[in-house]
């Protein structure tokens, strides 16, 4: 054989070298992503920690503790994002220019571009949010107009990390780094865990669990979000991965914050408290969103749109289906004296609540059979926009 085939035979074409860069480069895990993957775990924890330090010690100073995980997580997610934005903008790295968006001359990820807006939303609202408790009052309502600026600015971030996790993620070769799609989910279950914790008051206490207001709150949030993320991911357990993260960080506050203690300082003072009050135990969601991951397993790549709206509509129907089946029996038990205790975290209270036998009771009506009904509607609906969601998110690229 001679020297010239040789070469010729072992010569890589330079295209497929130049192809093969940007490849390699999304297999990787970026710092800016595990700082943006940190900053919106900051926000989640520091929020349901504040809502804590509310119900067992009422907002006795803008510098508590919770406040700061908050902001401090705007601020990472912020300060990583405009550095990337930066670098990408004046870097070497044309290739880089080229497969981000372009605003206002800069370049960067989408999702980076949805954290610097989360950011700086985030840190408008706090000079508000202080001067609105100082002029209205120490305590005062959960969605007053500083607060809707600051759950903007967090739903943002949230929104942001998630896009900039999934479009890596889609732009690393198939069967790369299996941490883009483990990261994707993660971002999706604080996504979750964020929309769960807005509806608290609704859904959270199991009080509220054999009412029909929960039933059509969850049939609207659980098909959406977890279809949507299932059709996003990589992995074939997208959707449970979320609901076990969401699952996870809640039970991890409903373990860990009663460990502190505290004291009501803020009057009226109707029961005694001596330690934070816990999160109510999360939803069990980890059954629905497997039967979501099942379901949508069974569809092929090349499936038509009406094969697969008619696959997503099943996907949601038998989730809110298994979700009744497994939380109408639970809220009953949450209800009872052997849920009282440090692991389920039954019956606690804010310290501002009267003791009343309604501690005990499902409030309002039951949830009927006609209601189930709407519910199925309800969550046929969100699948649908969660698919749609879905598919576009499996082809973001930047």
């Amino acid at each position: 054989m001679s020297v010239a085939a040789t070469g010729a035979s072992d010569a890589i074409p330079a295209g497929a070298v130049a192809a093969s860069r940007p490849a390699a480069a999304a297999a990787v895990v970026p710092w800016y992503l595990w700082a943006v993957s940190l900053a919106s775990t900051s926000i989640v924890v520091g929020v349901i920690w504040d809502i804590s330090w509310h119900r067992a010690i009422g907002r006795d100073s803008f510098w508590t503790p919770a406040h700061l995980a908050i902001y401090l997580g705007g601020a990472l997610a912020g300060l990583a994002c405009g550095w990337h934005v930066l670098r990408t903008t004046f870097g070497p790295d044309a290739g880089a220019r080229a497969a981000a968006v372009r605003f206002w001359g800069f370049y960067g990820p989408l999702g980076a571009w949805v954290c610097i807006w989360g950011a700086l939303a985030m840190i408008v609202s706090a000079p508000f949010d202080d001067w609105w408790h100082n002029a209205y009052g120490l305590d005062v309502e959960i969605l007053s107009p500083p607060h809707v600026v600051l759950a903007s600015g967090i739903f943002a971030i949230g929104n942001g990390a998630l896009l900039m996790a999934l479009a890596r993620q889609n732009a690393a070769p198939a069967g790369g780094d299996r941490r883009l799609a483990w990261l994707f989910a993660y971002t999706a279950g604080l996504l979750m865990l964020q929309v769960a914790t807005l509806f608290m008051e609704r859904i959270a206490f199991p009080n509220t669990q054999h009412s029909p207001q929960f039933f059509f709150i969850c049939a609207v949030m659980v098909p959406l979000v977890l279809i949507g993320v299932a059709r996003g991911s990589r992995s074939r357990w997208g959707a449970t991965t979320a609901a076990a993260v969401y699952m996870g960080i809640t039970l991890a506050m409903v373990w860990i914050l009663p460990l502190f203690p505290a004291q009501p300082m803020l009057a009226p003072i109707l029961r005694q408290v001596d330690h934070m009050i816990p999160p109510p135990f999360p939803i069990l969601l980890i059954g629905p969103a497997a039967a979501i991951d099942l379901v949508l397993r069974t569809l092929p790549d090349a499936a038509g749109r009406w094969r697969q709206a008619f696959t997503a509509v099943a996907a949601g129907i038998a989730a809110i289906v298994l979700l009744a089946v497994v939380q109408w029996p639970f809220a009953d038990f949450l209800l009872t004296e052997p849920a009282r205790n440090a692991f389920f975290a039954a019956d606690q209270w804010d310290y501002n609540t009267q003791p009343g036998a309604f501690q005990y009771e499902f409030w309002g009506r039951a949830m009927t059979a006609p209601l189930f009904g709407w519910t199925a509607a309800l969550a046929s609906v969100s699948a649908l926009i969660g698919l749609w969601w879905g598919n576009w998110m499996a082809r973001v690229r930047r």
